[in-house]
């Protein structure tokens, strides 16, 4: 028999443990018996109404002391407020039929990931949140159950996904919900904890690839927390805004012998150590209150709870790429991951791997364009003294000659706008473009599958005036000699015209280098409005329906459509990025220069294309309908309407399928949207005035812009 120092050292044991919490549902039970919201609840353990959820659905729980002070609160509720009978821990999800519970981890190593319940990519959101119709007209359309995406396999490396959003509170919320702890408290102490015990990162996009660094976004409470100012303010363009470098935080990360990119120490920082051997030492942070994430490409994200903003950056991490910056530096880094410019190759003569080039790929060196497809103040342009002219391959801004409308047409009562959907992305798709440098040649044959630039005189070319040129962006007759890209002089062609050039420079290396870019963000649109509803097996009327709204439907994936569809515009333009500072001057090189994917060749070969797409649209449609545009502004066009809906003046055959060769209405790239409508007098006092209609139509004054 057990003597009493015995028993009494056994019970002192026990209550020497870890204090024990009831189940997360009786936690949740006993509150809402006593009457208290979870934000009030949230206000007395000071902390957030997201944590206190976090500790009612068993993804987090607390620490000392808050810990001690749920506990005896707990216990208090459950004095006053017994449960019929002891409820039991809710049963362990089949892994077959639901979602697997979040792991909350608070240990010193990242935690093994069970086969049971893997740590998944971001999940669609619940068909449950769409709004039920009932059966009869499309305009009170159902939205379809979403498909289940597939799930990705999960590196072990990764186990916690790409990213997470730090709150004040030491709270790092992942994808699905995870919610980490982080004890960190000064940025060196957050670098570190995030390579070594996150478990955050993702798997290279291409085998030949790199792995994408953890992102760590910070919210203003956390950024203050490390010590970091809660604003960034300057006189600067918000692009070239840093810390300065006698800044404390900018001081100790480099006592701790980590470093800065040239970038410095702004909304978007990378802190890094050279790597050791495979293993690379890198970590991303974002900062939401110096606008890292801004508005016009991430529409009320940086307003969002954290748990929402890792949801959003975690879909898009998961579809697209996890980012990088900017979306257009997250849209140019993209192409550079999916096409690596080395592959590990054997010497023959060593037997040792060596670092190739990659085939297909842009290569790891800087190229200089040829001067015409370079910019006034490029160092190729000014140090030669070229005044050859250059490419002029830009986007449509182009308002029809009012005494050009007819009466007939100025008695129409609607001016409708249609949007092309990720026009740019279309025009990336099979579209070969140029791998080396450009060779000069004088009197060159055409030939439309050669890319390059061409000197080719198109003025003699006299089309409908109720149209816009294709050969120029504000729809103008050419009035010479002037440089174009292949896709342009090959639409000439097309159109029936003979083109001789008279000097041209092209290349010999081609490929088409944006195929893997435009297949992913191809899959990464569509499958997004596919969840937002927006199917392809939906009629027209379906479409115009659903597509009134989509955005209401789930403002986060909303967020993130908005967030691929500037990842497109983003990266094309990036391809050309311009100088910025006010410091510059014409002549100097600039850091742009130094990147391989600075082609202003492709980026003009993507624009001609698109340009020349949306010319032989306007062109169809006006055989085959007699209509003629009103405005066209980028991807947008507008045309006068017998009625306020895209039905009513796009052709139909007799089965009532969309004649192919004109505008279509469908949710893939290239096809179009309604963009809006207004009333003909209002399109007609516009273009009066000078003003482009198509710019206007959505109501708002928003410019499109083309990502530069």
């Amino acid at each position: 028999m057990a003597s009493e120092e015995e028993l009494f050292a056994n019970i002192d044991a026990l209550l020497a443990e870890e204090p024990q919490l009831p189940p997360p549902a009786e936690r949740a039970r006993l509150r809402e018996a006593a009457g208290i919201t979870q934000a009030r609840l949230a206000a007395a353990l000071k902390t957030t109404t997201q944590t206190v959820k976090n500790y009612e659905n068993g993804r987090s729980e607390p620490k000392s002391p808050r810990m001690e002070a749920y506990q005896r609160l707990l216990k208090g509720w459950a004095a006053k407020y017994p449960a019929h009978g002891i409820p039991a821990a809710p049963a362990a999800p089949v892994a077959a039929a639901a979602a697997p519970q979040p792991e909350t981890f608070t240990g010193q190593a990242a935690p093994e990931v069970k086969a049971a319940e893997p740590a998944e990519a971001p999940a669609a959101p619940a068909a449950s949140t769409r709004p039920a119709r009932p059966a009869g007209r499309a305009a009170e359309l159902r939205l379809p159950a979403m498909k289940k995406a597939a799930k990705p396999a999960i590196d072990p490396r990764f186990p916690h996904g790409p990213l997470a959003v730090l709150d004040g509170d030491g709270s790092a919320y992942g994808v699905n919900g995870l919610v980490l702890d982080c004890p960190a408290t000064t940025v060196v102490e957050l670098v570190e904890w995030t390579l070594r015990e996150s478990g955050l990162g993702a798997p290279k996009l291409n085998r030949y690839g790199k792995d994408s660094d953890p992102l760590i976004v910070l919210t203003a409470a956390a950024a203050v927390k490390l010590g970091l100012p809660e604003r960034l303010e300057g006189h600067e363009q918000r692009r070239s805004l840093r810390l300065p470098e006698d800044h404390p935080v900018v001081q100790q990360v480099a006592k701790a012998k980590w470093q800065l990119t040239q970038r410095g120490f702004g909304p978007w920082a990378r802190i890094y150590r050279k790597a050791q051997g495979r293993d690379r030492q890198c970590v991303q942070l974002a900062i939401l209150s110096w606008d890292a994430l801004d508005e016009r490409s991430w529409p009320g994200v940086a307003e969002m709870e954290p748990a929402d903003i890792a949801r959003v950056l975690g879909v898009y991490a998961q579809r697209v790429i996890t980012p990088r910056g900017s979306t257009a530096v997250s849209g140019l880094e993209l192409m550079t991951a999916l096409r690596p410019p080395t592959k590990p190759e054997r010497d023959e003569e060593t037997g040792n791997w060596v670092s190739a080039h990659n085939p297909g790929s842009l290569g790891t060196e800087p190229m200089d364009p040829a001067p015409p497809e370079a910019t006034a103040e490029h160092p190729v342009v000014v140090q030669s003294g070229w005044t050859g002219g250059f490419l002029n391959e830009e986007a449509y801004q182009w308002v029809r000659p009012v005494d050009s409308l007819s009466d007939e047409e100025c008695m129409l009562p609607f001016a409708v706008g249609l949007d092309l959907n990720t026009a740019f992305l279309a025009a990336a798709a099979r579209l070969v473009v140029g791998l080396s440098a450009a060779d000069h040649f004088h009197a060159p044959k055409f030939n439309p599958k050669i890319p390059g630039s061409w000197l080719v005189d198109l003025s003699h070319i006299e089309l409908d005036p109720r149209l816009p040129s294709p050969f120029t962006p504000d729809g103008s007759q050419p009035s010479g000699p002037a440089w174009y890209q292949t896709h342009t002089v090959a639409y000439a062609q097309e159109l029936g015209y003979n083109v001789h050039p008279i000097e041209a420079y092209l290349r010999r290396e081609t490929g088409a280098y944006l195929d893997p870019w435009h297949d992913r963000l191809k899959t990464a649109y569509v499958d997004t409005l596919a969840d937002l509803g927006v199917t392809k097996d939906l009629t027209d009327a379906e479409f115009l329906a659903v597509m009134e709204q989509h955005k209401q439907v789930d403002p986060a994936l909303a967020a993130v459509l908005a967030a691929i569809k500037a990842t497109v515009k983003g990266g094309v333009g990036k391809l050309r990025e311009r100088p910025q500072g006010k410091h510059y001057k014409q002549g100097e090189r600039w850091p742009a220069l130094e990147r391989p994917t600075w082609r202003p060749d492709i980026r003009a070969a993507v624009i001609s294309k698109a340009r020349v797409n949306m010319h032989r649209k306007l062109n169809n449609m006006a055989k085959m309908t007699g209509l003629f545009p009103l405005a066209v502004l980028s991807d947008c066009v507008v045309y006068p309407s017998p009625g306020a809906s895209p039905l009513d003046f796009l052709p139909y055959a007799a089965s009532g399928k969309p004649q192919p060769g004109g505008f279509r209405l469908g949710p893939t790239p290239g096809l179009a949207k309604l963009e809006g409508v207004q009333e003909m007098l209002w399109a007609i006092d516009l273009m009066e005035k000078g003003l482009n209609p198509a710019r206007h139509i959505k109501g708002g004054d928003a410019v499109l812009d083309e990502g530069e």
